[in-house]
């Protein structure tokens, strides 16, 4: 073998030994932890319920990778790190992806590569020869919240629903481009729902609409669902100010949905607090400290847009040595929520969504790249439910340990990289771990959870 053989590499020396790598070890994965995705899989039944929302219109005596086992493919690849359809070029190989995969001989048995997973992400069922698979969006909907309802052993008496957007950058001539000046490039402006840790909703958008654009109709369809289940469960819709509109506040009221929303701030509603910002200001003045003083108002806007007067609560505070301001509308009453509970401990909370938001990222929610948006929303789909593996990983497994409100990148990084050699024998798999792995009995841990 020749030293021009880019396999070979060669490092410094150590106590004159040379120091050569090679990729040739064998059988070895370096995601052992796939292991504990699979079984929390086999406890949430997330993949067999989403292979069921597709139709493969494919010739069956043809078909060498099942629709089932490249969607856990994808899925499994992205809740492991591997963003690119290209990385699969290389990881159909994988022994150990393709055992979670459902491949019958892991060892020998290679996935799909990135060509055969572009035709199923670009698929819409048409009679094209590339394009027979194709998936029903309004079924994975559903799964989504069936999969938050049966977290539940039995129906909540309260539910908060965030809502909430982001921008996906796009870098190409999608389907649905348009720049978007706050964002200052061009992007898809999707649109999420959350109940607590639980993605309800998922919906990629074109972004030259007003951020709300949409969301009466999902949280019209999410509510139906939940209270087909739950009849009685109160439930409270929370947002920033791009969801403050009369369309949603008024189907909340009108619905028995209440609501909490930020509200833009402007010269009328300052005038209002002017006396409460300068409280606040005299305050800060005296101890040197944020200070804070709520009040609250009947209000409604001056040009009509709002179809009754709403309670508005508002913060006036003093920091850094300015006011700053803020204010929400709400349906809640004053007697269950006063106005500093109501802004501080209600509408403040929805924070921890946007910490949901950024593990979307960490699982490459964000790789819009495909021609359509119907492909990208089924790539969308493939990370939230990357998402709703790791998420139930965190939830079923990690519950009582280290990593029990770990991001999903920590868990990734900690309990799911970990190297292993495949052995495939007649009666067993056998998948050596490595001997060196820190962390084996939050492993051994967690597969009791699973299993409980």
């Amino acid at each position: 073998m020749t030293e021009c053989n880019q396999s070979r590499f060669r490092f410094a020396t150590h106590e004159g030994r040379e120091v050569v790598a090679e990729f040739n070890g064998g059988v070895i994965s370096s995601d052992g932890g796939a292991l504990l995705l699979q079984e929390t899989d086999r406890r949430m039944n997330v993949l067999p319920r989403l292979r069921q929302c597709f139709l493969d219109g494919r010739n069956p005596a043809l078909v060498k990778h099942e629709v089932g086992q490249m969607l856990a493919q994808r899925v499994y690849g992205l809740a492991l790190g591997y963003e690119d359809l290209n990385d699969h070029e290389q990881l159909r190989h994988d022994p150990l992806l393709s055992l979670v995969a459902g491949k019958t001989d892991p060892a020998s048995e290679p996935l799909a590569g990135k060509s055969t997973l572009n035709r199923m992400e670009l698929g819409d069922g048409t009679p094209d020869r590339y394009k027979k698979i194709t998936f029903w969006r309004d079924a994975i909907d559903d799964l989504l919240v069936d999969v938050f309802l049966e977290t539940h052993e039995s129906a909540p008496e309260q539910i908060v629903l965030d809502i909430d957007t982001t921008d996906f950058a796009i870098h190409g001539q999608q389907e649905g481009r348009f720049y978007h000046g706050y964002y200052d490039h061009y992007c898809y402006l999707p649109l999420y729902i959350f109940a607590g840790e639980h993605v309800l909703c998922a919906r990629l958008r074109r972004s030259n609409i007003d951020p709300s654009a949409g969301s009466r109709k999902e949280i019209e369809r999410i509510v139906a669902r939940l209270r087909s289940v739950w009849p009685e469960v109160k439930i409270i819709l929370r947002g920033d100010s791009g969801f403050c509109r009369e369309e949603l506040m008024a189907w909340c009221e009108g619905n028995g949905v209440d609501y909490v929303f930020g509200m833009a701030r402007n010269v009328r509603l300052e005038r209002i607090v002017a006396d409460a910002l300068e409280q606040a200001r005299q305050q800060f003045e005296q101890t040197q400290q944020p200070a804070r003083v709520f009040i609250e108002f009947e209000h409604e806007t001056v040009s009509g847009t709002w179809s009754q007067r709403r309670r508005v609560v508002a913060k006036a505070e003093h920091i850094d040595g300015k006011s700053n301001p803020r204010f929400v509308v709400t349906s809640l009453v004053a007697e269950a929520w006063a106005a500093r509970q109501l802004y501080e401990d209600l509408y403040c909370a929805r924070g921890d969504m946007e910490n949901r938001i950024k593990e979307q990222f960490v699982l490459f929610a964000d790789r819009v790249s495909t021609a359509t948006l119907r492909a990208n929303q089924l790539r969308l789909y493939l990370s939230v439910f990357a998402y709703a593996l790791v998420s139930g990983l965190r939830r079923l497994g990690l519950k009582a340990t280290e990593l029990a409100t770990a991001q999903v990148g920590t868990i990734r990084l900690r309990l799911l990289k970990i190297g292993a050699q495949i052995r495939v024998s007649v009666r067993k798999v056998w998948v050596q771990l490595a001997s060196s792995f820190p962390r084996q009995n939050l492993f051994a841990q967690v597969l009791t959870h699973l299993r409980c």
